[in-house]
């Protein structure tokens, strides 16, 4: 059972989304949270002399600004922990973002980030760089908020038989208990047979769960692509799935459909591990 949550927060309007979601979601499993935000070196730190001649600005300016904004940032999520009925602690941190809100979370059954971060108008990629290297070294099972995530819906829970997935629909089942909403379980399979043992692998897992579990299934087009637009369809407030899939060396290496998912989801996803 999920009884502590890591929230990482940078302060942005896109990291607010996560701190919501988070101390929303932390309400509804009757789990603790520790809000955590970090000054980064490469900010904190300044800027060095580099043989040009020319005088870089001093760095204590700025690495007060960026404390007093963790601060900040803290108290807000604080605030918004309180108002959720959560238990709450919070800590600032230093160093490189993704390595410390990792080391962090080592301590905490749940990681929950912001998908976007503070330079999402800045950015080039679909997915901020301090999620995408969380998610990538942490071995703890990550939700991953978008701006537009609303915690108010049924649970969308992709499955592939894979043992990722498995922890998934061990998830998702505590999950749908705690928030009392169905949950839909996604399978992609030309095999019907197949399609058919997979189901019955859920409902196996999800045993007698007082929710209803209802089935989802696909045998045209990519996989991600059809958990994002089932999602959806079913007005889903989180689709969770294992972080890797049948193929963990081809999932880290060219990417996966959870990877897919994540970047592309109008819904909170919780990947699985």
């Amino acid at each position: 059972m999920t009884s502590s949550i890591l929230v990482a927060t940078d302060g942005s309007e896109a990291a607010a989304a996560a701190e919501r979601f988070g101390a929303e979601f932390a309400a509804r499993l009757k789990a603790r949270v520790v809000g955590v935000c970090v000054v980064e070196d490469r900010f904190a730190r300044g800027m060095s002399e580099d043989g040009l001649g020319v005088t870089p600005p001093p760095a204590e300016p700025m690495a007060n600004y960026l404390r007093a904004r963790a601060e900040a940032a803290s108290r807000r999520f604080a605030e918004r922990a309180s108002t959720a009925g959560v238990e709450c602690t919070t800590e600032i941190l230093q160093g490189i973002a993704d390595d410390r809100i990792v080391e962090r979370g080592q301590k905490t059954d749940l990681i929950a980030v912001g998908r976007d971060g503070q330079h999402a108008a800045y950015r080039t990629g679909l997915i901020g760089s301090t999620a995408s290297g969380v998610i990538r070294k942490t071995a703890k099972s990550a939700l991953v908020v978008p701006s537009s995530a609303q915690l108010s819906g049924p649970i969308v829970l992709a499955f592939d038989g894979s043992a990722g997935s498995r922890l998934g629909a061990n998830l998702a089942v505590q999950i749908a208990t705690r928030l009392s909403e169905p949950i839909h379980v996604f399978v992609d399979s030309k095999d019907k047979g197949r399609a058919i043992a997979r189901f019955e692998e859920v409902r196996a897992l999800a045993g007698s769960l007082p929710v209803p579990v209802r089935e989802i299934s696909s045998t045209l087009g990519r996989p991600d692509v059809k958990i994002v637009d089932s999602a959806r369809e079913v007005r889903a407030s989180l689709i969770v799935m294992g972080a890797y899939g049948r193929n963990r060396i081809t999932d880290y290496f060219l990417g996966s459909n959870s990877a897919a998912v994540v970047r592309t989801s109008p819904v909170a996803v919780l990947l699985a591990r």
